[in-house]
């Protein structure tokens, strides 16, 4: 099978296609490399939520938790040796793609212990551990855009370890993120290291801007209201999209890339469409942009697959549109930063209850294999 036009399209314009989902089953039934050969899939991001969802389902872990449990590991320890080894052989089944495209793409993430998102120390010492573990050239390391996680990811980079910054919902703190990323590339240089072999991506969630701002425009229930339905998530990345320009053609960065370094490419998360209203490729085919990363659901992915169209840049002519969309919901008395303060503070919890419902599923198998 060769790759379905939609997505070959999307990586002629400068897209890099990644999966966001992963499980043991998925690795081992060759479902993974399927998607490589015939869907032109080059990563995979997971987090808490996918995690446990594949945990909950099939045996394909009931051999590792046995074992675990004989050698009586912690619950904690437990989850951490079960979720690096899928990665570590997600890197492994992807380490072709990462090693044909001199290591911009073939990368899994894998993120840190969601409870440590206000604590920058053990954030680091997650993250060093994880990428200690997984031990392989093509981890991301996935670390919250919190006010606590920004110096961790500049540490963290600072180390040589590539880095995923996940949770990024407002302009501001996205400029924040790029700042951290530029100190930790600075940091290491300091310390001798090789900027070219260190990565990152910046994770900029869209579908979920809508989901809260659409509501909140509803409940006004104006045809003004109605006419910025599904356009907030979009205007939004769309600006972020015209900070990493701006950031990323400044003297700062010159002097970082003339030392080999790799610019933090935005990426595209959160982009399942959740308003059935909506079309289902709709947060694919309008953030199509050079140097981008969209990770799609495998449900996004088949239907971009399907019948996508792609146009082309949907995003580097929209920037005056974008923040006409931003200034209207100000207008119409929806705070820009009410609405992303409240969206971090709910990520944050989301994978916290994941991690904790994930914990709770090892318990019990951990206890069932000791009975």
């Amino acid at each position: 099978m060769s790759t379905p036009k939609p997505l070959q399209d999307l990586a002629a314009n400068g897209v890099s296609v990644w999966l966001d989902d992963l499980s043991r089953e998925r690795i081992r039934s060759g479902n993974l490399q399927e998607l490589i050969d015939d869907r032109g899939v080059v990563g995979v991001t997971t987090n808490p939520s996918i995690f446990q969802k594949a945990l909950s389902e099939g045996d394909a872990y009931d051999e590792q938790v046995e074992a675990l449990s004989r050698e009586g590991k912690s619950v904690d320890e437990a989850v951490f040796a079960l979720t690096t080894k899928d990665v570590h052989d997600a890197c492994e089944i992807m380490k072709p793609v990462y090693e044909r495209t001199d290591g911009e793409d073939g990368r899994v993430s894998i993120e840190v212990d969601p409870r440590l998102a206000h604590d920058t120390a053990k954030t680091v010492a997650e993250a060093k551990a994880l990428a200690a573990e997984v031990d392989q050239p093509n981890v991301f390391i996935k670390i919250p855009a919190t006010v606590e996680g920004l110096p961790a990811i500049s540490q963290v980079l600072a180390e040589g370890i590539s880095v995923n910054v996940t949770l990024i919902f407002s302009l501001d703190r996205y400029r924040a993120v790029m700042n951290a990323f530029l100190t930790g590339l600075e940091q290491a240089r300091e310390h001798g290291k090789d900027l070219s072999g260190i990565r990152s991506v910046a994770s900029f969630f869209v579908s979920r801007v809508d989901s809260e701002v659409d509501g909140r425009l509803d409940e006004l229930g104006t045809d003004e209201a109605k006419a910025v339905r599904g356009k907030a998530g979009i205007a939004n990345a769309r600006l972020a999209y015209q900070a990493f320009e701006e950031v990323f053609a400044t003297p700062r960065w010159a002097s970082l890339a003339s030392a080999g370094a790799h610019k933090q490419r935005p990426l595209w998360a959160s982009t399942g469409v959740k308003d059935p209203d909506y079309p289902d490729t709709m947060y694919v085919t309008e953030l199509v942009a050079p140097e981008t990363v969209n990770t799609m659901p495998e449900a996004t992915l088949d239907a971009t697959a399907d019948h996508a169209e792609i146009t082309g840049d949907t995003v580097t002519g929209e920037y005056a549109d974008a923040a006409e969309v931003l200034d209207t919901l100000e207008r119409l008395g929806i705070s820009y930063s009410d609405v992303v303060d409240q969206l971090e503070r709910e990520g944050v919890e989301k994978f916290e209850k994941s991690w904790g419902d994930l914990l709770d599923g090892v318990t019990r198998e951990l206890e069932k294999a000791n009975a």
